[in-house]
């Protein structure tokens, strides 16, 4: 038997799941493109959700604490994320080195209700143990946050109650009208809250309660899009929701919500288009030329998770919708196997050109790149990073926008790597130009 062998496991670099050599990054790099587009637990077109999650527990311990409470806030506030935030918290609480961060962090990332019991949750998944100092900690300072509404909107029949949590970290009310409607909580005696979730569970006409919420304007933006289709199958008048996406505020609505809302609403994409351009309306342009390269290869067309509509195509779309309307100058291009310069038109349009441009095939990054000819100010890029050739160095400014959480990717180096498909990577690009 040898025993004198040469190992050169160390030398060899990472590939992408298409083939093309990768870049070796540090683990703050690696967490953050594993964190910062995560459904947590849900499967993406190469890997499963538990071996991204499992990535994500295997590299917290190896970055330092600070900076994974800032990306855990940073998860949650600016990219909006609600599950993978919880999911850093808790595996920061196992390690001694990060547990003094626990409660802080703990406070600023739960900002809905459900949240405290999600936690737990995710703190019992592998098997239920006492919860640390810090744990109680910052489940108690986040309690008091929530209101009599907000409790009870969130206070669902889930293996951990609202009430289990109040039970387990002590939490102390503000005054005596917090308490007494803790006390209601304890009593399963809150309020019940006026919600389109609590109507349509409450059985009867639904066409009567979606009319109703409409009509009394009792539905956010995000519900209202999400549930198009509910509304058409149960025969709401017609007129009823025109004037409701005519009305909804838009100010917090990225693009990509609108898209995904047409894809099983067509009926109504004159109102959403309206409205998405309402969404990006008098937003603060970025100057010069703009090149935005999306990627449309097989891998992108596939749903954010189980039970969204919303594929990953939707976020590189809508990525690009927006940057046509806040870019002074603006090319747009796809890849797949080939690449395609799309017509210059705006909204649904846009995207309508963009799905159609090319067949959903392979990821070849770097002849895409070494096709774009025309001078430019910046370059940005949307891909999943799965590229199956090598690619080179940009010319100028270069941004990669990583909507995807595979293991490897290949836009680093010379490029402005950048991760996740909100509103919020444009304001890194003028952070980074600034």
């Amino acid at each position: 038997m040898k025993l004198n062998m040469l190992k050169l496991s160390h030398l060899v670099r990472p590939r992408t799941h298409e083939g093309a050599p990768a870049v070796v990054v540090p683990p703050e790099l690696a967490l953050r493109r594993s964190v910062l587009a995560c459904m947590l637990w849900e499967d993406e077109f190469y890997e499963d959700g538990v071996s991204i999650a499992g990535r994500i527990r295997e590299l917290v311990p190896k970055v330092e604490a600070e900076k994974v409470a800032a990306l855990a806030v940073e998860a949650r506030t600016a990219m909006k994320l609600r599950h993978v935030p919880l999911l850093l918290v808790r595996e920061m609480a196992r390690h001694a080195t990060h547990r003094a961060l626990v409660a802080e962090t703990m406070t600023r990332v739960i900002q809905r209700a459900d949240e405290l019991a999600e936690f737990v949750a995710i703190y019992w998944k592998d098997g239920r143990a006492p919860l640390s100092g810090q744990v109680k900690k910052g489940l108690a300072a986040a309690f008091p946050k929530f209101d009599e509404y907000a409790l009870a909107k969130y206070d669902r029949a889930g293996a951990v109650r609202l009430r289990d949590v109040l039970f387990l970290c002590h939490a102390k009310p503000r005054d005596a009208e917090q308490a007494a409607v803790w006390k209601r909580l304890v009593d399963n005696e809150l309020a019940t809250p006026d919600t389109w979730e609590v109507a349509l569970s409450s059985g009867g006409n639904k066409q009567e309660h979606w009319t109703r919420l409409l009509s009394e304007r009792k539905l956010g933006a995000l519900a209202l899009l999400r549930n198009l289709r509910n509304m058409k199958d149960a025969g709401v008048a017609e007129g009823l929701v025109v004037s409701a996406l005519d009305a909804m505020k838009t100010e917090r609505v990225l693009p990509f919500r609108f898209l995904a809302a047409a894809r099983y609403a067509p009926q109504w994409e004159p109102e959403l288009e309206r409205a998405m351009f309402r969404s990006v309306a008098d937003r603060e342009r970025l100057a010069g030329h703009t090149v935005v390269l999306v990627d449309v290869s097989g891998s992108m067309v596939a749903p954010l998770s189980r039970r969204s509509e919303m594929l990953r195509t939707d976020a590189a779309y809508g990525l690009a919708v927006l940057l046509r309307e806040i870019a002074e100058k603006v090319s747009v291009y796809t890849f797949s196997d080939d690449t395609k310069l799309i017509p210059a038109r705006r909204g649904f349009a846009l995207r309508d050109a963009m799905e159609s441009s090319l067949r959903h095939g392979g990821t070849r990054l770097g002849a895409a790149l070494d096709s774009i000819k025309e001078e430019f100010d910046r370059i940005v890029v949307v891909t999943d990073e799965q590229s199956h050739d090598r690619f080179p160095a940009p010319k100028g400014r270069g941004y990669m926008i990583n909507v995807a959480s595979a293991r490897n990717g290949v836009g680093y180096g010379a490029w402005a790597h950048i991760d996740g498909w909100s509103e919020a990577v444009i304001e890194y690009i003028r952070a980074l130009e600034r």
